[in-house]
């Protein structure tokens, strides 16, 4: 379960994401939080990309220097944390190692299919959440 901090029902700042063991050759890292069980289908919470080759983590409710970020679902180009209307939904978290250390052009529209033609490997995390009535 997603703590609420990490919510629009706390503070809404992202979480303390971290991963290791990336493929050789990985010049950079992209991150999606997409929830799929959004009424409307996937609903984007945060797109990043540009994150150095050499990170290895994104602190509490920050950003990384030099990362862009991609407008999300909320209109907003940073983090929107879950909110969902009702139920729980899962929220995956992905990273990807890319083979590319800048994307360039990328906007919502095309930042998936952009992410998936340079992805050397990906892992994905999986938090639930359910508002607080």
């Amino acid at each position: 379960m997603i703590p609420s901090k990490f919510t629009c029902d706390g503070a809404d700042i992202s979480p303390r994401l971290s991963w290791e063991d990336s493929p050789s050759g990985t010049k950079s890292y992209a991150l999606t939080i997409v929830d799929p069980d959004a009424p409307g289908g996937e609903f984007i919470h945060w797109l990043i990309c540009d994150l150095a080759k050499d990170m290895k983590d994104i602190d509490q409710g920050k950003m990384p220097k030099d990362a862009q970020q991609i407008q999300n679902d909320f209109g907003k180009k940073d983090y929107g944390g879950p909110c969902p209307p009702s139920g729980t939904h899962r929220y995956i978290f992905t990273i990807y190692a890319l083979d590319i250390s800048h994307l360039e052009g990328v906007d919502q529209k095309n930042f998936f299919k952009t992410v998936e033609k340079h992805t050397l490997a990906k892992a994905e995390l999986i938090g639930l959440y359910s508002r607080k009535k």
